[in-house]
C-alpha cells in the first residue's frame, strides 16, 4: 500500500471493483487506515501494528469468515535491517478454515532466504488449508521464491493469464508479489489486473476454489 500515499480513498476504488473475500496487504504505515479501508469495503480486518513496532501488514476478509486467532511474529533481524515480521489470521467460516498470511519481506538476499524458511516453518504446523500474500523483492528465481514454491503452489505460476508482472506498477518488469496457496487449495485463475496505480506495486488476484465439509 505504500503507507496509503495515494490516498486510501483511491485505494479503496481499485479493490471495490475486484470485491475481494480475502485480502492480503503489506506496508499499511498506519492499521487505522487500514481498518477504515476493510469497513469501506464492507470487509474486517486485522493487522500487525502493535506499540514501538514496525510490522505493518493486514489481513482484510468478508463474511461469513470470522477470525478465530491471531497470530503476529516477528522474523529474525540480520544486522541493522528493518525489521520484518508477518500476520497470520486464523479464519473460520461453517464447513472450512483457512489461515492467510500476509508479509513483506526486505532487500538482503541471505535474510529473505532465512525468513522464507522461518514462514514455511511456521506454516508446516498450521492444520488446514493456507495462503501466503508477499512482496518477496525478488524474482520466481530467487532463493526465496524457489524455497517457498518447493512447498507451496505459486498461484500465479499455477494459473496464471498474462505476465504476472507486478513491479514498478506503472510499467511493470517483475513479477515480485506472489500468491503461494497449500496443496488443499485449487487455483482456478491468477492475474494482475490492469487498475490504475494506487501504489508502487500491482495487485495479485486469484479465484482459489476451497475445500467442502
Amino acid at each position: 500500500m505504500r503507507s496509503f500515499r495515494a490516498g486510501w480513498t483511491a485505494v479503496r476504488d481499485v479493490l471495490a471493483d475486484l470485491a475481494p473475500d480475502v485480502l492480503l496487504l503489506q506496508e499499511c504505515r498506519s492499521g487505522r487506515i487500514a481498518l477504515r479501508l476493510a469497513d469501506a469495503l464492507a470487509m474486517e480486518g486485522v493487522t500487525s501494528h502493535r506499540p514501538f513496532s514496525r510490522l505493518r501488514n493486514a489481513v482484510l476478509y468478508r463474511a461469513p469468515w470470522r477470525v478465530t486467532e491471531l497470530d503476529v511474529r516477528k522474523l529474525s533481524r540480520e544486522g541493522r535491517t528493518l525489521r520484518r515480521g508477518f500476520v497470520a489470521a486464523h479464519l473460520w467460516q461453517p464447513g472450512t478454515r483457512l489461515t492467510a498470511v500476509s508479509v513483506h519481506l526486505g532487500l538482503s538476499d541471505s535474510e529473505r532466504e532465512r525468513h522464507a524458511r522461518e514462514l514455511t516453518d511456521f506454516l508446516s504446523v498450521v492444520k488446514g488449508p493456507s495462503v501466503l500474500g508477499v512482496d518477496l523483492n525478488e524474482g520466481p528465481t530467487g532463493a526465496a521464491a524457489r524455497w517457498i514454491s518447493g512447498r507451496f503452489y505459486d498461484a500465479f505460476a499455477q494459473a496464471g493469464d498474462g505476465s504476472g508482472e507486478t513491479f514498478p506498477a506503472e510499467l511493470p518488469t517483475a513479477r515480485i508479489d506472489y500468491l503461494f496457496v497449500s496443496d488443499e487449495l485449487a487455483v482456478l485463475k491468477a492475474w494482475v489486473p490492469d487498475s490504475a496505480p494506487v501504489s508502487d506495486h500491482r495487485a495479485v488476484v486469484a479465484d482459489v476454489d476451497l475445500p467442502g465439509p
